[in-house]
């Protein structure tokens, strides 16, 4: 029997028969890992077992490649704090998502995880998320094998006057390099620049790390469309202007 004690994320919890759920979460050791609660449905565990909220979890197996069983203690339930909240729910919502849709099974992240926990308790918090928010997705894309480089021209123009991010290779270029290929470039707002993060500049950076992550991650996982929740937190963004 091989077992080991966690703690981490809920992503998602799927039915799986009458009485149980397969759960997924983004522990800190052991990475995204799933295994199945019995008598998850309940109604004393299915509220602990929402996308957001951190649990105390042990999984047991008889073999390593088995899927496995949880245990699950709640450490804090932060999708309850969000139900007035549509906003901060959907981009918590988004986050799971992508989170279920990129990372790898099984593999510890030990610069991520923790960011991703941050993330979540500033959405549960209400404080800085969105900043937040969009440096979370630029470290997704790093750890998708797919990070940005924003620190210097890619025409060889330094760090002076950015404005624009290739959408080919995703480095930076100046306004100058740009020249007659600026229509071509993604703009580059102020936030990705150290600014401060307006809700324009908000949505033109995830403007930005959503091309990436639809025409580089997701095909490279296998053409696969993004998770709809992440459109529907751009949706709700632009609705709020």
């Amino acid at each position: 029997m091989i077992e080991w004690r966690d703690e981490g994320i809920v992503l998602a919890a799927r039915a799986h028969g009458e009485t149980s759920v397969i759960l997924e979460v983004f522990t800190r050791e052991h990475g995204r890992h799933l295994g199945v609660v019995h008598g998850g449905v309940s109604r004393k565990k299915a509220p602990m077992l929402q996308p957001g909220n951190q649990l105390d979890v042990t999984w047991r197996a008889r073999l390593d490649s088995h899927m496995g069983t949880w245990t699950a203690e709640l450490q804090r339930a932060r999708s309850a704090l969000l139900l007035s909240d549509p906003l901060r729910l959907s981009a918590l919502t988004s986050a799971a998502a992508l989170c279920s849709f990129i990372l790898p099974q099984r593999e510890s992240l030990p610069d991520f995880q923790p960011r991703t926990e941050g993330l979540f308790d500033a959405l549960a918090d209400g404080e800085g998320w969105l900043h937040d928010y969009v440096f979370w997705e630029l470290s997704l894309l790093d750890v998708a094998g797919f990070g940005l480089d924003l620190t210097e021209c890619a025409a060889g123009g330094g760090a002076n006057d950015l404005a624009y991010v290739s959408p080919r290779t995703g480095r930076a270029v100046s306004r100058t390099a740009a020249g007659e290929w600026a229509s071509r470039l993604l703009p580059m707002p102020d936030l990705l620049l150290g600014g401060m993060p307006t809700l324009d500049g908000v949505i033109a950076a995830l403007e930005i790390t959503g091309h990436f992550l639809t025409e580089k991650v997701a095909p490279a996982l296998g053409e696969r469309p993004l998770p709809a929740a992440r459109t529907r937190l751009l949706d709700a963004l632009r609705r709020e202007r």
